[in-house]
This record gives C-alpha cells, sequence and structure tokens, in this order.
C-alpha cells in the first residue's frame, strides 16, 4: 500500500485539532510556555540588536494592523512576526525542543499572532493552533538531529512548516490548500549557522523569517498557488536536499503518534540566556563552586565533557570561544558560560554585559578551560554534560549533570516559569502590567479574543 504524503497527514492533523480532546496538562504547558516567549521578548526589546531589527523593518514595511511585543508599533503581518520571532529568540532564552533541537515557539507564536489577530481568533482557537504548530516542528525535526551538523540551523529550517500548518488553520485554507502552502513553505525554510563564525546576528532573526516565510505560503495557497505534494519524503524534498537521504519513513513513524503523544511536554523552558548546550555545565560548574568552596585562583584546569555534535556549536574554534568578541558570540560560548558561573555564581542577562565580557578574570579562567567528548551522552534527546577540575593543589573535582534543567524528565515547575516571566517582563513593564499579562496568558484558552492578550503586551504610542 503507497505510503501516505506526510504532507496529508499533517494537514489532516492541523484542520482536525479539538482543543476540548487535548489533555489538560498540555493546554497548561503550552500557556506556560507562551507566557514565557512574551517574557524574553518583552526583555529583547531593550537590546541595540532588536532597535536595528524595528528600525529596519518599520521603514520597509510601513504601516499595517499587527502588533510587536513590548512596542506600539503596527505592522503588516509579515513582518509583525518577523519582527515578533525576532523579539522571542534574540537573546537566546526562548523554549528548545531538545531532539529536534528546534526553538519551536519564537516561530510558532509569531505565526499565531499574525494570524489569529487578523482572522480574530479567540484565545482557545490560537492555543489550538500554536500546539499544531508545536507538535509538528518536534516530529519533523527529530527525524534525524544532523540539520546543525550539516550546516543548517532547524529553527529556521523546520520552523516554516509548523508555523505554515498554524497560519493555515487560522486562515482558513481547506485541506488541498494545506497541502500546497506546505509545498510552498519548503522553497522558504532557510537558516545558516555561519554565524558561529564570528557571533554575527543573523541567527537571531531565523524564527522570524520561518514565521514571514509561514504567512507568505499561507497567502500564496489561499490564492490557488501550487506548491509541490511531497515537500518532506519527495526527491529534492527537505530530507533529501537538506541531509541527503529519505527520511520519509521515519517521519511517517513519528506522525503516527500525532493527537495520542504530545511532544509539547518535552519542550524545554531555558534557566539560563545562552544556548542550551551550555546549561548543564553552568550547572555543574555551579554545584562544583557551591560544594567546594572554589575560587578561580583554586583552578589549574576545566575540562567539559559534551556530545561530539555540540562542539562545534559551543566549543569551537577553542581560541575564539575563549574570547568572545560580544554577548551574541558569548552564548555560544561553554569556555565563557562555565567561567563566568565559577566566578559570578551565576549566569543571567547581567553576565553577558560588556563588564562580564571584559573581566579579566573571567577570561583568564576561560582560557584554562579545555572540552572533551562524554561517551555517556544521551544527545539529543537531552543536552547533559561533565565538568572536571582540577585544583592548584592537586585535587580532581567532577560533577556530571545526566540531565540538563528544564529538559524533559526535568522540567522547570510552573512557579519557576512563572518567576522567569516576571522577572523579564519587569524589565520593561511596570508591575500591574505584568501582572495582567500574566493571568490573561495562563487563561488564554478562556478568552473570547486574542485582541485581549495582543492588548496586554504591547506599549502605548
Amino acid at each position: 500500500m503507497p505510503r501516505l504524503a506526510s504532507a496529508h497527514r499533517l494537514s489532516g492533523f492541523a484542520l482536525g485539532l479539538d482543543l476540548r480532546r487535548v489533555p489538560a496538562p498540555v493546554i497548561e504547558r503550552a500557556c506556560l510556555h507562551i507566557l514565557d516567549a512574551l517574557g524574553v521578548a518583552l526583555a529583547a526589546t531593550g537590546y541595540d540588536f532588536a532597535e536595528r531589527g524595528r528600525a529596519a523593518t518599520v521603514a520597509l514595511a510601513g504601516q499595517g494592523d499587527s502588533p510587536v511585543i513590548g512596542w506600539p508599533d503596527r505592522l503588516p503581518m509579515r513582518d509583525a512576526a518577523w519582527l515578533n520571532g525576532l523579539l522571542i529568540h534574540g537573546l537566546d532564552y526562548d523554549d528548545t525542543h531538545g531532539a529536534s533541537v528546534v526553538h519551536a515557539s519564537a516561530s510558532a507564536l509569531p505565526a499565531v499572532l499574525a494570524a489569529g489577530l487578523a482572522c480574530g481568533a479567540s484565545g482557545g482557537q490560537a492555543v489550538a493552533a500554536y500546539l499544531v504548530a508545536m507538535e509538528a516542528d518536534a516530529r519533523i525535526g527529530s527525524v534525524d538531529g544532523r540539520f546543525q551538523k550539516q550546516g543548517f540551523h532547524p529553527t529556521g529550517v523546520v520552523g516554516t512548516f509548523g508555523a505554515t500548518l498554524a497560519a493555515g488553520r487560522l486562515l482558513g485554507l481547506d485541506f488541498v490548500a494545506l497541502n500546497h502552502a506546505q509545498g510552498i513553505a519548503l522553497s522558504m525554510a532557510s537558516g545558516s549557522m555561519q554565524f558561529l563564525e564570528d557571533g554575527a546576528w543573523t541567527k537571531r532573526m531565523h524564527p522570524g523569517g520561518a514565521a514571514a516565510a509561514a504567512l507568505q505560503a499561507t497567502a500564496l495557497a489561499r490564492g490557488g498557488f501550487t506548491g509541490p505534494a511531497q515537500p518532506y519524503e519527495g526527491r529534492y524534498g527537505l530530507y533529501r536536499s537538506y541531509l541527503g537521504y529519505d527520511g520519509g519513513d521515519a517521519l511517517a513513524e513519528r506522525l503516527e503518534s500525532l493527537g495520542e503523544e504530545w511532544e509539547m511536554l518535552r519542550v524545554g523552558v531555558k534557566p539560563y540566556p545562552v544556548c542550551h548546550f551550555n546549561h548543564a555545565p553552568i550547572d555543574a560548574a555551579l554545584a562544583l563552586r557551591a560544594g567546594h568552596g572554589l575560587t578561580a585562583g583554586d583552578i589549574a584546569r576545566i575540562t567539559v565533557r559534551l556530545h561530539p555534535d555540540q562542539m562545534p556549536v559551543v566549543c569551537e574554534p577553542a581560541d575564539a570561544k575563549r574570547q568572545p568578541r560580544g554577548d551574541y558570540e558569548a552564548k555560544f560560548s561553554v569556555q565563557f558560560a562555565v567561567a563566568v558561573a565559577l566566578v559570578r555564581g551565576r549566569l543571567t542577562l547581567d553576565e553577558l554585559e560588556p563588564d562580564a565580557l571584559a573581566d579579566e578574570t573571567v577570561l583568564a579562567l576561560a582560557a584554562r578551560c579545555e572540552h572533551a567528548a562524554d561517551p555517556a551522552s544521551e544527545y539529543p534527546r537531552v543536552f547533559p554534560a561533565e565538568v572536571v577540575i582540577e585544583t592548584r593543589d592537586g585535587r580532581r573535582l567532577s560533577h556530571r549533570e545526566a540531565v540538563n534543567r528544564g529538559a524533559e524528565g526535568r522540567p522547570l515547575s510552573a512557579a519557576e516559569i512563572i518567576a522567569k516571566f516576571e522577572d523579564n517582563a519587569a524589565r520593561i513593564m511596570p508591575d500591574q502590567a505584568v501582572d495582567e499579562l500574566r493571568e490573561r496568558t495562563l487563561n488564554l484558552p478562556a478568552l473570547d479574543s486574542l485582541a485581549e492578550l495582543a492588548e496586554a503586551f504591547t506599549a502605548e504610542p
């Protein structure tokens, strides 16, 4: 029997999902992740990259009806989605689905906000569409974790498809049109890892690019534009073109659990505003610092053990990683992350400010940090690490984090996610506004209109 095209299976799921049949813990988790995304976006509005992205987008786009998180701007929906994606992902503080290494909310939520507000969706309809994107991205991306190894950012590539399915559901595409939209999205899915070479800002824009591409693909398909029928398993489909092999059977297998198993529960919320690969090393370093009363002067050498596939992202080239040239390069340096955690006892947004990047004690310790392979790693299901410290008085101390905090099996609690949101939102909002946005987001399924949420996250002109 011929295999059903994966696009058909995904379209059926997207159009048929009934929020009333989704388990309550899944809906609750979705609302917490939306809250987390809004919080990190609000915090991002205070940074230079965000202001520059905003200025360029406003100048290019002109006026529209779609709101931008934390700002008073109203832009055309595609441009608002791009800018909201930039804000959610720009601090690298947004959620990650481990097995696919996709920052799913950063592309899903901007597409849902733009499409949902354009069509007058309710809060419940928005949550359902958001879940469509999250579930699709997790499965499409986890077929093979080699996107990064091949030089592609999974969020920019994979996120385009989930966002297309979510936007298509909200904007009323039928089954045939939604199949075409996925095919069109294939020609727009993009995102290069070349930013790692010099800390460039381009990764920050990938999720917004995915959301904007999704809205374009949806509009084209709704207007009768056609896309290829097999965007995933085709001869020049996603897996053959990007990874060099046919992932169709593996994807079909993963799609069988749609609506029964919920990948939403496996998406991790970040406790630190740096690459997820650095989180277990940070916690291991902090445990050693607290457990042994270590100071930078006590430490002769540090070795961080990670999976080899993580090393090109956060360990190499080692000399450059030991002396990051800016905050974004620092986010992808395990040497800097471990050193600053050992010196300052924490890693917050403040530890990525210029004074920390120039801290001679931190940089000297980062220069004594090396990396090695972790033969016990279960990457990419989780992102574990071991930190080994050799002291000047001859001790050898080690701590292993088998599961990174925030991942499946060790999720952040609702209270921790809410506290993170409040810390981030309070950077630009008064307490009363923070409280109002929190309550509306956590009760999103009950809101008659998604516009009620937008009112709470946009600034007055």
